[in-house]
């Protein structure tokens, strides 16, 4: 996801997407032990209907992802405190943690995203970030796409208190769901460069990163929930 916001300056710092040993203390529990993050974030397994983008397009029946398939992936999440965001110790650890230096806010909605028809277009564009894509929902929802190991889509469902980042080089898109309504955090390190690549761009070299990362990961437990 990304707004009009094109300023120059130096991409961030790679990080390694698969590692975690970036975080400490909090952070790190957070992300291995139980802590509600299924209730701010969750996933499935996508249809291949192509009716109104902000549905949820479940399966049949629907095939539910348990967040540490979302691990395999690179995608680190947490689930944290949207309240009292300014004062927010976990969220200081994380940032000082992985060097989010820049955040900014903004919601995403029609009444405030100017061009707002142009812009939801495209964010559902399937594209690829040379920098991660850090995204903490402050209110509302959305659902960003990814694609697994098979190149099949992925729905994740993020609410108010989820936090996810996703890894440099791993196509994805965005979209509202049916609420129409979004306030999200973005951080970065150092300045913000949010230039999308739309796919194809597999000749990028953090695209070739992320691959090989991937294939390192293959073997992995793939379960799938039925619910």
């Amino acid at each position: 996801m990304e707004t009009e916001f094109q300023g120059p300056g130096r991409r961030g710092l790679k990080r390694d997407p698969f590692d975690t040993s970036g975080m400490t203390g909090a952070a790190l529990r957070k992300e291995k032990k139980p802590d509600g993050k299924q209730e701010v974030i969750e996933a499935w397994y996508m249809d291949d209907s192509q009716e109104d983008q902000r549905l949820p397009h479940h399966r049949e029946p629907k095939e539910f992802i348990p967040l540490e398939k979302l691990s395999e992936l690179g995608i680190v999440s947490w689930r944290l405190n949207p309240d009292n965001w300014e004062n927010d110790e976990n969220l200081k650890k994380i940032r000082e943690a992985r060097g989010y230096s820049y955040m900014d806010i903004c919601d995403v909605c029609p009444e405030k995203l100017p061009n707002y028809e142009t812009k939801i277009k495209n964010f559902f564009e399937e594209h690829l970030h040379t920098d991660e894509e850090i995204r903490y929902c402050l209110e509302g929802s959305g659902y960003f796409d990814v694609r697994d190991e098979n190149d099949q889509w992925i729905r994740v469902a993020v609410k108010k208190g989820g936090m996810i980042v996703l890894p440099a080089g791993m196509y994805h898109r965005f979209t509202l769901d049916t609420d129409n309504y979004i306030k999200a955090m973005r951080l970065f390190v150092g300045d913000p460069v949010w230039t999308p690549y739309n796919r194809p761009h597999d000749h990028l070299p953090e695209r070739k990163e992320y691959l090989d990362k991937l294939v390192k990961t293959e073997g992995g437990n793939q379960a799938i929930e039925a619910r």
